[in-house]
């Protein structure tokens, strides 16, 4: 059955607030000693965001028939590796931001010490709550391969190695073929493990199908990046909720930079195609992943 656009805002609402619920219950309290370390922890994940990364994770769920309680973990989880990575990108050594989500960056809201300490407290507290939460699966072998795609794409074939890529590019030229291999890997990874992890936690899901929804994952989440490089030249700071235009300032070959705005808005809506296309064997189960792909594609912030 397919569902309307409508339908599609009151769902991503459904699973924010549910990732935001699972984030709170994991995340430790303030009131527990180291308390700012833990305060700074909270600062960076809760209340802001928009949670594609788990969203993508529950509605993946939707299309292999597994439940969100079994997803909350893989879903808090992929956003805690997003949080840790912000705060660190954030930081002067690499990426000297100081707003984020429309407020101060981490290390400007406490210091950069602090900041540093609460990325990489975020990235072991992901791997423990994949570990540890009784209510993903029973399978040791499913969560086994859960933990071993998020580390994949956090080190550095993914996120981590994208990241190296990217400060190494900073003025200097780029082919096309070097940039999308660095959003492959600094962006792509991350939103393509969502789609992977929900997918492994399932209890029997058909090989062709998991295929396909890798190749979804993998097409989405280059399209992503791509359309956050045009955010960046064509896009509102205030939307967006950190200041625009600077990574020309910065001096970073981004796709719309080395490509042109109109070819960069035609590779993102061709890589739409693909993960749409991608889906074909999952028929009306993946509406919704669908309608979802439309959406990052078209946002303005």
């Amino acid at each position: 059955m397919t569902r309307s656009p409508d339908s599609l805002q009151a769902l991503l609402a459904q699973y924010q607030a549910r990732v935001e619920a699972a984030l709170e219950r994991y995340l430790p309290p303030v009131s527990r000693s180291p308390a700012r370390l833990h305060e700074a922890m909270r600062y960076a994940v809760l209340g802001a965001g928009k949670r594609i990364r788990p969203v993508l994770c529950y509605l993946t769920g939707e299309a292999v028939g597994t439940p969100p309680l079994r997803l909350d973990g893989p879903a808090a989880a992929v956003e805690m590796i997003h949080a840790y990575s912000l705060i660190h990108d954030d930081l002067p050594a690499m990426d000297d931001d100081d707003l984020r989500r429309g407020r101060p960056t981490t290390h400007r809201a406490f210091d950069e010490a602090t900041a540093i300490l609460a990325g990489d407290a975020l990235q072991v507290l992901a791997f423990e709550v994949l570990a540890s939460d009784p209510a993903m699966t029973q399978d040791p072998s499913a969560r086994l391969e859960v933990i071993r795609l998020l580390a994949v794409a956090s080190g550095t074939q993914g996120m981590a190695g994208g990241q190296a890529l990217d400060l190494a590019a900073t003025g200097h030229a780029l082919e096309l073929a070097g940039i999308e291999d660095m959003h492959r890997r600094k962006t792509g990874a991350l939103i393509a493990a969502s789609v992977d992890m929900a997918a492994a936690v399932a209890p029997s899901v058909e090989a062709g199908a998991r295929q396909a929804l890798g190749r979804y994952g993998r097409a989405l989440g280059l399209a992503f990046q791509i359309v956050d490089d045009l955010l960046d030249v064509e896009g509102d700071a205030e939307l967006v909720g950190k200041p625009v235009r600077a990574d020309a300032a910065a001096r970073k070959p981004t796709y719309p930079v080395v490509a042109g705005v109109a070819a960069a808005h035609a590779r993102a809506e061709a890589l739409c195609q693909e993960a749409l296309d991608a889906l074909a064997p999952l028929d009306g189960r993946a509406d919704m992943l669908r309608q979802l792909a439309r959406f990052i594609v078209e946002r303005r912030q």
